[in-house]
């Protein structure tokens, strides 16, 4: 296994970082919502990021530390940022599980008894992954394999961890190609080919035949929107997002919020996926100001 590279590591933590705070501007009363949706009007003031900013920046740590994903680390570094502010959005399950590895149970534990044996389906694990994408995008097998160890410490169900892979592969694939060169259709060819077996990974093929102009509604009867939280319903979408904007950054983000659902998640996985082919250049210099400062954080310590 090769050296990460950490500074594209830390291009799709940018985008992530600025995808999530945009994302999380867009709940509230849904006339308000949409109305700022077809006008596309900014929220006024700092965006603060959330949960999904948070535990990216374990991934990045976890990388500079190690070189690669160590678990025991990992979730150390989970939970000691989760005791440092533990409200950032945090899901119900994530709080079990973060309140439960600072407590000094090991991660595994906790990870496999979850939801009686099956490990938790949450999208926690998808979201946070295409950093991993980015840091070993030279060698696919090697993006799976360090997806699937990333995933496990809060994660352990194969569709979860499915999930986590895919984004995984996306960011890998978009590093490959920052030059216009990369079609939708290879996008998803590249992604399907190395899933895993899983629903997940059949929901992917059915975005790939959803063509660009069809209503957003129509996008996320079909995929999902990330409503129910899980990576089956969250994934498929934000790649539907990903494949028909890879070099625009701003349109992608637009189009991840105009799902509704789980809009922060959503625009965090698009949002480290497409900066990757787009370039850091194309993220809104306005976007990038009022996104919470990220780069003396805390959460870095």
């Amino acid at each position: 296994m090769y050296t990460p590279d950490l500074h594209r590591a830390n291009i799709s933590l940018t985008g992530l970082s600025v995808g999530d705070a945009f994302g999380e501007t867009f709940f509230g009363k849904e006339d308000v919502i949409m109305e700022r949706l077809h006008h596309k009007t900014l929220q006024e003031g700092t965006w603060p990021f959330t949960d999904d900013t948070v535990m990216s920046i374990g991934i990045y740590r976890t990388l500079v530390s190690y070189g690669k994903i160590d678990q025991d680390a990992l979730a150390k570094i989970f939970a000691d940022n989760y005791l440092l502010d533990a409200y950032r959005g945090y899901g119900g399950t994530a709080h079990a599980i973060l309140k439960a590895f600072a407590a000094g149970q090991h991660w595994k534990t906790v990870s496999q008894q979850l939801f009686d044996g099956m490990g938790s389906m949450g999208n926690g694990a998808a979201m946070r992954s295409g950093l991993i994408g980015a840091a070993f995008h030279e060698d696919a097998a090697v993006v799976t394999a360090q997806a699937i160890l990333a995933a496990e410490v809060t994660h352990f169900n194969p569709e979860a961890v499915a999930g986590a892979v895919a984004v995984a592969l996306a960011a890998c694939i978009c590093a490959r190609h920052p030059a216009g060169t990369l079609t939708p259709a290879a996008f998803f060819d590249f992604i399907s080919h190395h899933t895993p077996e899983s629903d997940l990974k059949y929901k992917i093929r059915k975005a790939a035949t959803l063509p660009a102009h069809y209503d957003i509604r129509t996008v996320t009867a079909i995929l999902g929107n990330g409503i129910k939280l899980m990576a089956q319903d969250t994934v498929p979408f934000a790649l539907w997002c990903c494949a028909h904007h890879l070099y625009d950054y701003e349109k992608a983000l637009w189009t991840a919020v105009s799902g509704l659902g789980d809009r922060d998640t959503i625009a965090a996985i698009v949002g480290s996926i497409v900066v990757l082919s787009a370039g850091i250049e194309s993220i809104p210099r306005q976007w990038v100001l009022q996104r919470e400062y990220l780069e003396d954080s805390a959460f870095f310590s």
